[in-house]
């Protein structure tokens, strides 16, 4: 039998020892850097990369979020024909525990009917704010600024914010698009109670809400480029339960990742004012 030199057996031993350090870092938790709060660090600028913007549930592609009837199955509306692929639905597994958002019945007939007049109805079409939690999955992406004092959430899309108030005022003086933020350290996990108008839509899918929205979200970082993030959505008045959705926020890995200015408000003037020109365009 081959004999193994002691430098070999010294090797071999420091080679075990590193492995069940790399097991037992593997059995960890991650822990994320701490900030000037002493809290977690969410400072940085995030990205969610999945479908929930065209539908929160499971769904299948489709040719177009607007639809027809066809002769062999749905087709294209005429205003979103042109788009052809570009305008396509693409599949996904949907972020909704337990698959279906619950709807009271009157309630899901009221989604079905935003769903055949998405273009007239979805808010996001005008260029409105798009509430929470819709800000956090459109397909922009978002800054969290955090200090010692103060923590700011600033999205690309129509130049949106909210700030996290760390104080509880109580009710909001006022209805907002964006709501009332009202945040809350649970451990290593950001929290933030969220209050709302009911003019906001969680998707393009119709998918909607009243104005006894409640929402409560969690941030919580697993890794260093990973945001773990979950909104349980409570709203008595169209739902049957509360529910919950859940996703992962990226971080943006460009050396110059920054927010850009995307105020859409300019790019839909025609589309709601066109038609008061003297001489209008389509004609």
């Amino acid at each position: 039998m081959a004999t193994i030199s002691p430098g070999l057996r010294r090797i071999f031993a420091v080679a075990a020892m590193m492995g069940m350090g790399v097991v037992q870092l593997a059995g960890q938790a991650y822990r994320a850097p701490f900030g000037a709060d002493g809290k977690p660090d969410l400072n940085g600028i995030w990205q969610a990369l999945n479908e929930a913007n065209y539908d929160l549930e499971a769904h299948i592609a489709r040719p177009a979020m607007a639809l027809r009837p066809g002769p062999y199955g749905p087709v294209p509306a005429p205003s979103t024909l042109a788009l052809g692929a570009v305008g396509a639905v693409p599949p996904s597994l949907g972020v909704v525990e337990g698959g279906e958002i619950p709807y009271k019945a009157e309630a899901l007939a009221m989604k079905k009917q935003n769903q055949q007049d998405w273009l007239n109805r979805d808010p996001e079409i005008k260029c409105y704010l798009p509430g929470v939690p819709r800000a956090t999955y459109m397909p922009y992406p978002f800054q969290i600024l955090q200090s010692a004092s103060a923590i700011t959430f600033v999205y690309e899309y129509a130049g949106a914010v909210r700030n996290i108030l760390l104080k509880d005022p109580g009710p909001s003086p006022s209805d907002s698009w964006m709501g009332q933020s009202v945040g809350r350290w649970e451990g290593d996990t950001l929290v933030v109670d969220v209050s709302l108008n009911d003019q906001t839509w969680f998707d393009r899918a119709g998918n909607f809400h009243s104005d006894k929205l409640r929402v409560e979200e969690r941030y919580t970082r697993t890794s260093p480029d990973v945001i773990s993030y979950e909104a349980t959505i409570e709203d008595p008045v169209i739902f049957t339960r509360p529910w919950k959705i859940s996703m992962a926020l990226y971080r943006r890995q460009e050396k110059n990742a920054q927010l850009l200015d995307f105020k859409c408000v300019e790019f839909v003037e025609e589309l709601l004012y066109g038609q008061y020109r003297r001489r209008p365009l389509n004609q």
